[in-house]
């Protein structure tokens, strides 16, 4: 088979695998069980190099891992695209590996970034943090709420450390017996997450330095070396991108927009995009809020934005503006590989004659 290219439509147990050759358009098709080994042995049967297309399935990390052993070169398949794209009326996984083959070979495949197997791996680190940081907050919401439900009066601040742990554990005799109870289990399966994600940042800093990408993210304001880590990896190279509002969409700090005639409406940020990006920049933005009244902070861009929107809109559509100018900010330094300078410290400079 002389010019060949491959699609591979992958189920649970197994993956029906198609090859065609370029020249004769001749298409070949193979069942492969979902055994170690046994698509790599399939691969490696084409000739070296050869585009092997799949969709965005569920288990594709080992399944690329055996395309790429067996000398293949996986092409990640954006599968909502594709399929309109193909416009089937049945569906049948030899009809989706046909479809799958045309867009290849017509050079249409809608295509998604696949990162190395080395970045696949550093990835799982954060992403698993930012899952414990999830379940962090919904513990101390049911907490807080069960202390809500019996009249206590919290003290302000953080009530989960210093003098705030201290009023709480205090408290807790207060409770009725079976709801006091629920609640120490609780704040120890806390204490015992809080340990997980302090081993697993320090585990990212160990595996993960700082290159020179991620010392420009760095200069944003909100955005620290774990932020800055997650946006660099997650966003790859910032090439991929044409303009800045395709990466401010892919990061989900854009509304969904419906139009029709003289009437526009602006909806909530998009649900289909990358959600580790997204975390990344309302987590920052969030940060830039809360620390907005910090000596210095005051006269800073995204301080005014935040409290130019929120005065209008609230403090949740404020944090989207905030999440939205980082995401901008973070392509344009990027871009044009330097620190992020304040637009308010721009406007003080001499202008150029």
């Amino acid at each position: 088979m002389g010019n060949c290219i491959a699609a591979c439509d992958a189920h649970k147990k197994y993956s029906l695998f198609g090859a065609m050759d370029g020249d004769t358009c001749e298409r070949s098709y193979c069942r492969v069980n979902h055994v170690r080994g046994a698509i790599e042995a399939y691969v490696s049967g084409l000739p070296q190099g050869t585009p092997v297309a799949l969709e965005t399935v569920g288990n594709w990390y080992w399944i690329v891992d055996e395309i790429e052993a067996g000398g293949g070169v996986p092409l990640m398949a954006h599968a909502a695209k594709a399929k309109v794209m193909m416009g089937n009326t049945n569906k049948t996984d030899k009809l989706d590996v046909d479809g799958l083959l045309t867009l290849l070979r017509n050079g249409t495949l809608p295509t998604v970034w696949l990162p190395g197997r080395p970045v696949r791996d550093l990835r799982e680190l954060y992403r698993t943090r930012i899952n414990l940081g999830k379940q962090r907050t919904a513990l101390k919401n049911r907490v807080q709420a069960t202390v809500a439900k019996y009249g206590l009066h919290a003290p302000e601040g953080d009530l989960f450390c210093g003098k705030g742990r201290e009023w709480l554990i205090a408290a807790i005799p207060t409770l009725p017996p079976e709801t006091g109870l629920c609640v120490e289990q609780q704040l120890q399966v806390l204490d015992a997450v809080q340990e997980h994600i302090d081993a697993l940042t320090k585990r990212i800093r160990e595996q993960v330095k700082l290159n020179h990408e991620m010392q420009l993210l760095t200069s944003l304001p909100g955005i620290g070396d774990i932020f800055a880590i997650v946006v660099a990896m997650e966003m790859g190279s910032v090439g991929r991108f044409p303009r800045v509002e395709q990466f401010a969409s892919y990061a989900g700090t854009v509304p969904k927009v419906t139009s029709s005639g003289d009437k526009r409406y602006y909806g909530h940020t998009r649900k289909d995009c990358n959600r580790y990006l997204k975390w990344a920049f309302f987590e920052a933005a969030d940060v830039v809020a809360s620390q907005r009244n910090r000596p210095g902070w005051g006269g800073k861009h995204v301080v005014q934005l935040y409290e130019r929107v929120r005065k209008r809109r609230g403090h949740g559509i404020a944090v989207g503006a905030v999440a939205r100018h980082l995401a901008e900010a973070a392509y344009w330094v990027l871009k044009r590989n330097e620190p992020y300078r304040d637009p308010n410290s721009r406007k003080d400079l001499p202008k150029q004659r």
